[in-house]
């Protein structure tokens, strides 16, 4: 009883005490509690451990020298993501495999991997804004810091560079075996449209060569150095009247064109007496003598070239492959340089030093004899009779 008693006062003074308070104090109170009891605010979706190729694509730019400092996949959340006009987000905001929507405010930097990042109008980023594969927009929103956007090969290496070590020594090997073999095939079909159609000025460059090689090497060394010169002289020239001045497009083709087709015709020359003089002493094997030609040709070309489709194969070796590849450069330099001083020398094949072969099927004409005399009968060559000596007088 007596424990009960002051009990019963207590919940007296507090009913008493309830009672007393306004309407607008319980609404307020109710309010309260329902506050509290409100439920928090989903969790944002993060990588799953499953996905590595995300995970492995947000270290490529964590390692990219171009990136932003980029925190690592944990902190990335999946999907699009929206920043609301009202909110005010602490740290770095990032986003992976979806855009990001800035409509309040980020107090860090605003990243999006595989997706875009978007300032809209009211958006503040008080960082830097960066976007790997995709876009950096402030579209009437603010960025303080630097907006950067990642496209393309994405790594540690940037530029050129990247690509280059990303592909492998095989890839790399085999792309130098494909450009070389490219360069083989295309000599060869040049070589047999050079004998199917100016066989003849090709003849001429190749007796040139084998009359006068040393010759023809400096003739080239000079021909080489003075392209330039001469190049600069046939402007000059053609800028002297208006005329001149409307064909320098002309001229300036015309110019380096010739240059080329005089080195390739001396390149195929040199190609031609390399490989002639491999096959000497072996049996012909029933080849006319354009067959035997081509073959000569064929084989030279493929020699050359050869050295280069020997240093592509060793491109997984900077040194060996540099080494091969300086080899080939030289040998090639000097058959080019010697093809050309050839070609200059022989004016394109056009001049001969010996009288040309007469063609096949056609008798070659004999050579005027100083004691034929020609007659009236429609040009018929008779011999002068023999004149006798005088008989001596017989006393």
């Amino acid at each position: 009883m007596r424990t009960a008693l002051p009990a019963l006062l207590a919940f007296c003074s507090v009913a008493a005490v309830a009672g007393a308070q306004s309407p607008s104090e319980r609404v307020d109170s109710s309010a309260a509690s329902a506050v509290a009891v409100t439920p928090a605010a989903p969790q944002l979706a993060r990588i799953p451990a499953r996905d590595s190729a995300t995970r492995a694509l947000i270290t490529r730019v964590r390692a990219d020298p171009n990136a932003l400092p980029v925190p690592v996949a944990d902190s990335f959340s999946v999907g699009n993501r929206v920043v609301p006009a009202d909110a005010s987000e602490p740290g770095t905001v990032a986003v992976a495999r979806g855009d990001l929507d800035v409509f309040g405010t980020i107090l860090g930097d605003a990243i999006a991997v595989g997706g875009d990042v978007v300032v809209h109008p009211g958006g503040h980023v008080q960082g830097s804004a960066l976007s790997a594969l995709g876009r950096v927009r402030a579209d009437g929103g603010v960025v303080d810091g630097e907006m950067r956007t990642l496209q393309g090969p994405i790594g540690p290496i940037a530029g050129g560079a990247r690509a280059a070590a990303a592909m492998s020594a095989k890839g790399a090997t085999l792309l130098a075996l494909k450009i070389s073999l490219g360069w083989l095939v295309l000599l060869c079909l040049i070589a047999i449209g050079v004998l199917m159609f100016a066989e003849r000025y090709l003849e001429g460059v190749v007796e040139t060569v084998e009359r006068a090689f040393s010759r023809s090497f400096w003739a080239g060394v000079v021909g080489q150095l003075a392209l330039l010169p001469a190049f600069l002289v046939l402007i000059v020239a053609l800028a002297i009247t208006l005329v001149g001045i409307l064909l320098i497009p002309f001229g300036v083709v015309a110019f380096w064109v010739a240059a080329a087709g005089l080195t390739t015709i001396g390149f195929l020359a040199l190609a031609q007496v390399t490989g002639q003089a491999l096959l000497r002493g072996r049996a012909r094997e029933a080849l006319t003598d354009r067959g035997a030609t081509l073959r000569a040709l064929v084989i030279g070309v493929v020699l050359y070239t050869g050295l280069w489709v020997v240093a592509a194969a060793f491109a997984w070796s900077p040194i060996v492959g540099g080494v091969l590849r300086g080899i080939a450069f030289a040998v090639c330099w000097v058959a080019a340089t010697t093809g050309f001083g050839a070609a200059l020398l022989s004016r394109a094949g056009t001049r001969r030093d010996t009288p040309a072969p007469a063609p096949a099927g056609r008798p070659s004409v004999p050579p005027p004899m100083d004691w034929q005399t020609p007659t009236p009968i429609g040009g018929v060559v008779a011999a002068r009779r023999p004149t006798p000596a005088p008989m001596k007088e017989i006393r």
